[in-house]
C-alpha cells in the first residue's frame, strides 16, 4: 500500500530518519530548524521535530497539520493547549535519553571530584525521580551513595515514608541534580525550583547540577550562591535563555556544557523510534524498520570505575563552550553522540 498525498516535514536534525518514510510513497521535507516557517509548513500532515521548533499558532495557524511528534522529552517548545484545541495530537519521546543523562550526572560528579572514588559515602539529592532522575537514584545506590529522593507528585500518588523534601535537601546533600520538567505554575510549579529562597538554606557547599530545564535555575540566585560559598560549585548543561548563555554563570560554573547531557547515539535511536511509532500509528502507516540496531537494555547497577571513565565534561565540552558560548548551537548540533558504555 502507498500513502501518496501525505506530507510530512522532519527537522534536519532529528537523526536515522532519511529514507524510512519515502518507501511507502509518503512525501517527507527535510527542513533545518531556521527553515521551518508558516509557508514551509502550510501543506504539511504532520512533523518529527526537537525543541528548537516552536509548534504554536504562529506556526501552525493557517496550516492543514494535524500531528506533532517531538523526538525529546520536553514539550516546553510546544503550545499543548493550542494544539489540543486545534486538534493537533502531540506525542513525545519520555524517557527516551535518561541513561545519557544519568551518564553525564555521574561523570561530572567523577571528573569534579577526582574519579571513581568520588562516590562512595556522599549524599546525592535527586529532585524529581521519573525516568532520568529514577535512573540516576539507582546507579548512585549503586555506587555506595545516600540518595535523597524529592517528587512532591510522586510522593501525593504513592505515599510512603521515603521521600525527601527540598529543605532536607538543602540541609544535607553534598549533590544536588535537578531533573523535573519545566511547569510555570501550580502547587509542582519548577520555575526557579532553584532559587533564592531554597539556596539560602544550603548548609554542605554541594554541587549543584541542573540537566534538567534552563529555567528550573535562577541563574542570578545561584550565581550569587556560587560567590558567597553556599554552593560549592556548579555543573549547568540546560542553561535560562539558551542558546545565549549568562556569562557570569557560564563563568563561576565548574562545568559547562551546551544542552547535550542526553546526547547519546542510544537516546537519540530511542528518540527517533519513539516518534517515528507515533506518527505511523497516527496515520495508519505500517511500521518502519529502522536501519541501525537497537540499543541494549539499560543496567540495573554500574561500577564506579566504569561510571567515572565513561564521560568526563572537562575533557572537551566544557573547554569548547567556555571558549566560544555564541557557538552554543554549533556545538550542540555537531556534538559527536556519545555511546553508553557503564
Amino acid at each position: 500500500m502507498e500513502f501518496r498525498g501525505l506530507n510530512i516535514l522532519v527537522e534536519s536534525k532529528v537523526p536515522y530518519m532519511q529514507g524510512l518514510l519515502e518507501p511507502l510513497g509518503v512525501r517527507v521535507d527535510y527542513a533545518h530548524p531556521d527553515e521551518i516557517t508558516p509557508a514551509r509548513v502550510r501543506d504539511t500532515d504532520g512533523m518529527i521535530v526537537r525543541t528548537r521548533t516552536r509548534c504554536d499558532a504562529a506556526l501552525l495557524g493557517e496550516s492543514r497539520c494535524r500531528f506533532v511528534a517531538t523526538a525529546t522529552i520536553g514539550t516546553d517548545h510546544i503550545d499543548l493547549g493550542w494544539c489540543a484545541a486545534r486538534g493537533i495530537t502531540v506525542a513525545n519521546a519520555p524517557g527516551c535519553n535518561a541513561p545519557a543523562v544519568a551518564q553525564y550526572v555521574l561523570g561530572t560528579i567523577a571528573a569534579l571530584g577526582g574519579g571513581a572514588g568520588a562516590y562512595a559515602g556522599r549524599t546525592i539529592g535527586v529532585v524529581g525521580v521519573g525516568h532520568v532522575g529514577s535512573i540516576v537514584a539507582r546507579w548512585a545506590r549503586s555506587l555506595g551513595m545516600r540518595v535523597l529522593e524529592c517528587d512532591p507528585p510522586r510522593e501525593r500518588a504513592e505515599g510512603g515514608s521515603a521521600w525527601a523534601t527540598l529543605a532536607q535537601i538543602a540541609a544535607e546533600a553534598d549533590i544536588v541534580t535537578f531533573h523535573t520538567p519545566l511547569t510555570l505554575d501550580g502547587p509542582d510549579a519548577t520555575l526557579h525550583l532553584c532559587g533564592r529562597s531554597w539556596l539560602s538554606q544550603l548548609r554542605r557547599r554541594p554541587l549543584i547540577i541542573n540537566a534538567a530545564r534552563g529555567p528550573v535555575v535562577d541563574t542570578a540566585a545561584l550565581t550569587d550562591a556560587l560567590d558567597s560559598g553556599l554552593a560549592g560549585a556548579a555543573a549547568i548543561d540546560c542553561w535560562e535563555g539558551e542558546p545565549r548563555v549568562p556569562e557570569a554563570l557560564l563563568r563561576r560554573a565548574a562545568v559547562a556544557t551546551p544542552h547535550i547531557a542526553g546526547y547519546s547515539a542510544d537516546g537519540k535511536w530511542r528518540a527517533t523510534r519513539m516518534a517515528l511509532d507515533a506518527l505511523t500509528a497516527f496515520f495508519g502507516l505500517p511500521e518502519v524498520a529502522m536501519r541501525e540496531p537497537a540499543p541494549g537494555l539499560v543496567p540495573e547497577a554500574v561500577t564506579a570505575e566504569a561510571a567515572a571513565a565513561s564521560y568526563n565534561p572537562l575533557l572537551a565540552d566544557t573547554p569548547a563552550l567556555k571558549a566560544h558560548p555564541e557557538l552554543f548551537e554549533q556545538l550542540r548540533n555537531g556534538y559527536e553522540l556519545r555511546r553508553l558504555d557503564l
